[in-house]
């Protein structure tokens, strides 16, 4: 009987110590949350190749926590301007960070 009770006390320890690896702080991201934050990279990056005045190559996209950092150098401060009108009318993006630079 006590075995069983060992047992079942250490399968939860384990269970518990896995699912609060999984678990996101305010610096790293979770496992869900990196998903997520992936998905939302691709869209803006595809929003963004899909608008005919802005060259995708010139801008860099990175997700954090559903915060979108766009970065790179661009033409023009309208460029700037659209990139993160496009960026922020994306599904899953809470914030824009713009870093994106004047050539």
């Amino acid at each position: 009987m006590i075995s069983a009770k060992r047992f079942s006390a250490v399968v939860g320890a384990l269970l518990l110590a896995s699912l609060l690896g999984c678990a996101g702080t305010a610096t790293t991201s979770g496992t869900g949350e990196y998903v997520d934050d992936t998905v939302v990279t691709s869209k803006v990056k595809a929003a963004i190749f899909n608008e005919p005045t802005l060259k995708s190559a010139e801008i860099n996209v990175e997700t954090f926590k559903g915060t979108v950092q766009l970065s790179g150098f661009v033409n023009s401060q309208s460029d700037i301007a659209k990139a993160v009108e496009v960026t922020r009318g994306v599904a899953g993006v809470t914030a824009v960070k713009n870093d994106m630079r004047l050539k």
